[in-house]
């Protein structure tokens, strides 16, 4: 792996998170199934089972991440993103090819795996940024995943806004957009994701830069509701369009005053530091600074670090820390600690965590899946407004659960897991009303949102005798179902919470993170 010479503490963290923040919205494209699936239906013929079997593998490209997780420990940044570039350009250029009827209609199978491999970009795309980042920012990495997975909610949003204002509702269109202008976004943004040394301490400034890029995400994520709503009622003329379109490019540029701002008035370097503190300083992907307040630990303890990350350790390093005492000989991980996945996959935890994750993800993508029709259903005209809605409240997740989960991890060593059971509890209350019209994970879309969701309004559509099912009961079968779902998934969650408790009052106790003593990495 390349090395990179960067300085320590300096702008080029601030920089590349800037540059993130857009893959992000990048990553978010496979939101945009509800935008052109109207127009894939129609182009192929299909039922709604059928098409919502296409959204299943919208959601297992989106979500099958051990590939570029996997990557990330092997490779640069760089060469991570390259493989998203290329998936996402000949993923989508298949349907592009498809809806705007430049071939004839592909075999449905062809176009189910072209759909997975456009929307598996997103896992290589977000994987890449998200890791890379909290390396540069290990004392933050709570916010820092909070803000990134906060833009990739919004990012649906965006894409909204972008296919009603900039390329007027047309599917051709936004299709041929994801082809070719989100590969070259990305391709643009390589250069300046890349892993650099971290700064030695807390920073009090630090606090302020996180404040103002979360202030910034908050305020485009009204702006991007607002302006759907506006452009719902409204009928806007192309000027208009065009600079209501550009505010969301500012907006998307402003972090990048961060390091423009560490530019122009450069903070003074505290004087307890050694004067070549600040020196060049060597660094590869996935290696951390000596004074990296995680690592303060004996040099034995540091070596161990890297031994567990590469296996290509040398044996004089591994042999010195079993001298300390900072590893013994081949045990199996203990509740804190790494893990790989053939340990992980022996373990309670891993699989409980992973039913509720199931549930809680198989139900909201169903959702999202069906969300064109749901509002066709439920007679809405224009169904944008409804995605729009969806991102918005999908950032407020993403970024609320992330500084939320980070304040009380701190204060109260209150597992992560605490907010799921909370989300679980939310959407089972939220499809209740859905599901008595009241006026208000891959695999689990499988069998929620392509079995559950296509064939009971498939079945309700034969019953109407139309070729679109109208009315609450298209759907009231599947809300119910899902209300049940996220039931269950809060009392599971609760479980693994209850059982996971004591690891982070061990991690966290003291109201920061603390290494496991046993590891030290």
């Amino acid at each position: 792996m390349a090395n990179l010479v960067v300085k320590g503490g300096s702008r080029p963290p601030w920089v590349g998170l800037a540059a993130a923040l857009w893959v992000e919205i990048a990553a978010g494209n496979a939101y945009n199934f509800p935008l052109y699936s109207p127009a894939l239906k129609s182009v192929m013929g299909l039922n709604q089972q059928q098409l919502t079997m296409l959204g299943v593998a919208n959601d297992i490209g989106e979500n099958v991440g051990l590939l570029p997780g996997m990557a990330c420990n092997k490779f640069p940044p760089w060469a991570v993103l390259s493989v998203g570039v290329l998936a996402c350009f000949l993923g989508y250029g298949v349907l592009w090819l498809v809806v705007s009827q430049t071939v004839k209609p592909l075999p449905y199978w062809l176009l189910w795996l072209a759909l997975v491999i456009a929307t598996n970009s997103n896992a290589w795309f977000g994987t890449a940024v998200v890791v890379t980042n909290m390396r540069n920012f290990p004392l933050s990495r709570g916010t820092v995943s909070g803000i990134l997975k906060g833009y990739a909610g919004i990012s649906a949003a965006v894409y909204t806004v972008v296919y009603s204002l900039v390329l007027k509702g047309s599917a051709s269109n936004l299709l041929l957009f994801l082809t070719l202008v989100i590969p070259i976004l990305c391709l643009a943004m390589m250069y300046f994701i890349r892993p650099c040394t971290p700064a030695s301490g807390e920073d009090s400034s630090e606090h302020v830069h996180f404040l103002f890029t979360q202030a910034a995400v908050i305020l485009l994520a009204i702006y991007l509701l607002a302006t759907a709503i506006i452009e719902t009622v409204v009928s806007l003329s192309d000027a208009v369009s065009y600079i209501l379109a550009a505010i969301v490019v500012i907006f998307l540029i402003s972090p990048l005053a961060i390091p423009v701002k560490m530019t122009i008035f450069p903070s003074r370097p505290k004087k307890n530091l050694p004067s070549d503190s600040s020196d060049h300083l060597v660094l590869g992907e996935g290696e951390t600074t000596p004074t990296d307040p995680l690592l303060t630990p004996s040099s034995s303890v540091t070596s161990l670090g890297s031994f567990y990350e590469n296996d290509d350790a040398s044996d004089v390093e591994i042999l010195l820390a079993m001298g300390e005492g900072a590893v013994k000989k081949k045990r199996r991980p203990k509740r804190g600690e790494d893990f790989k996945i053939r340990e992980a996959l022996i373990k309670a935890d891993f699989w409980l965590l992973w039913v509720v994750y199931f549930l809680g993800v198989g139900s909201g993508v169903t959702i999202l899946n069906n969300l064109a029709q749901i509002g066709v259903a439920f007679g809405l005209e224009d169904t944008t407004i409804l995605l729009a809605l969806f991102s918005f409240c999908n950032f407020v997740g993403r970024i609320g659960s992330g500084a939320i989960s980070e304040h009380f991890v701190r204060s109260r060593t209150i597992p992560r897991t605490l907010l799921m059971t909370c989300a679980h509890i939310i959407m089972a209350v939220t499809f209740i009303p859905f599901a008595l019209a009241l006026d208000g994970n891959p695999v689990g879309a499988l069998l929620f949102s392509g079995v559950l969701a296509g064939y009971v309004y498939d079945t309700e559509t034969a019953r109407q005798g139309s070729s679109t099912c109208l009315g609450p009961d298209c759907f009231k079968v599947t809300f119910l179902a899902l209300a049940g779902f996220c039931g269950l998934g809060t009392v599971i969650s609760i479980i693994l919470t209850v059982r996971i408790w004591p690891v982070y009052q061990m991690l966290y106790s003291g109201g920061s993170y603390n290494l496991p003593q046993n590891l030290g990495h």
